[in-house]
């Protein structure tokens, strides 16, 4: 039996109250919320002890592991906090606001020996699994273009962060999945139409090293939700949607029982058939956390680590600096054989504000 605790319990936080208490050997002990009244009813609706104080709750429940589902400028207080104590964590994404404080979560979660893992939830779609597997199977030759589509109506309860920290977090990570290479350029066009600080309309160009073209398309300003994801190489197009966990493959009649095989002699394109694959649906949450948990339990399963999180936050700083000085960016990439980007002048640090009782209990 593993014992649990979240962090944060709004309409996000909810969910992972939800899909633990569906898990086998995993005991919700507590959930922790800054806003009283919230904590208190979702408490009781779980049958749980409810906290204000994330402090207070480590130390009267003690929990081997936690989700932290706060807003991302309190990410890094928080994980920082639970990882010190002695838990395994999950944070939702992106697993911090800057560089420096994900590079500061990775080493503390190296120096105690404690899982820290990400919630790209869209890494546990069952339809995104089937299409790697597709893919690292060869079935769509090489790779051209991958264009994400990620619209939808503008979610109030999002104040602190724009719509490329927010949702292109979820899709450049899933580029870099699918793509296997690593971004050397980029490029983002960003508008404010609602938001009251932020950016709410975004299109951000990729250059990958191995030549694939990414496209980043996403908007808090469609009244109706748009999760789709489209991948082009020699053989035809992959498309994912993501909310019915659907794959479809529309085939190039120009290759079918081709014996071409050079890239560089790739005959033409031509609408062929088109299948839509069987595949087995899931809850990605519930696929998430039961991996996490299974890492917590010391077994192995996939998780987004905090590297490939890193890797991913990189790219959306770098996407956001491109927005705000209008012109290309060439990325420094992150981890293995390369190094953090600076931080540009004009950031400043991630806001601490002292009355909230978990910045208040990690000071």
């Amino acid at each position: 039996m593993i014992t649990v605790a979240v962090i944060g319990v709004g309409s996000m936080g909810k969910n992972h109250v939800r899909v633990y208490q569906q898990i086998p050997d995993v005991e919700l002990v507590a959930v922790v919320d800054h806003d009283a009244a919230t904590a208190t009813r979702v408490g009781a609706q779980a049958h749980v002890a409810a906290y204000t104080d994330v402090l207070e709750m480590l130390v009267r429940e003690r929990p081997l592991a936690v989700s932290v589902v706060v807003p991302t400028v309190f990410h890094f207080p928080v994980v920082k906090m639970a990882l010190e104590f002695g838990c395994h964590v999950l944070v939702e994404k992106p697993i911090a606001a800057r560089m420096d404080e994900a590079a500061e979560l990775n080493r503390i979660a190296d120096q105690v020996n404690r899982v820290l893992a990400v919630g790209h939830i869209e890494r546990f779609n069952p339809a995104v699994i089937e299409l790697k597997r597709r893919l690292d199977g060869g079935e769509l030759g090489r790779i051209f273009q991958i264009h994400t589509r990620r619209l939808g109506p503008f979610p109030t309860r999002v104040q602190d962060v724009g719509v490329i920290m927010d949702l292109a977090t979820h899709d450049v990570d899933i580029m870099r999945f699918l793509v296997g290479s690593k971004v050397s350029r980029l490029f983002a066009e960003t508008n404010r139409e609602v938001h009251a600080s932020s950016e709410d309309l975004f299109m951000g160009i990729l250059r990958f090293t191995n030549r694939v073209l990414g496209l980043l398309e996403i908007n808090w300003l469609t009244p109706t939700k748009i999760r789709e994801l489209f991948v082009t190489g020699e053989r035809g197009m992959f498309k994912v949607d993501y909310l019915t966990q659907d794959l479809w493959f529309f085939e190039n009649a120009e290759v079918v029982g081709s014996s071409w095989h050079a890239p560089s002699l790739l005959p033409g394109v031509r609408e062929g058939s088109i299948t839509q694959y069987p595949i087995q649906k899931k809850e990605p949450l519930l696929a998430e956390l039961e991996a996490f948990v299974a890492r917590a339990q010391g077994f192995q399963a996939s998780i987004v680590d905090g590297a490939d999180a890193t890797a991913a936050l990189n790219l959306v700083l770098n996407l956001i600096d491109s927005a705000n000085i209008g012109g290309v960016r060439e990325v420094i990439p992150y981890g293995p054989g390369g190094s953090p980007r600076p931080e540009p002048a004009t950031r400043t640090r991630t806001p601490q504000p002292s009355t909230l009782s978990v910045i208040q209990a990690h000071t």
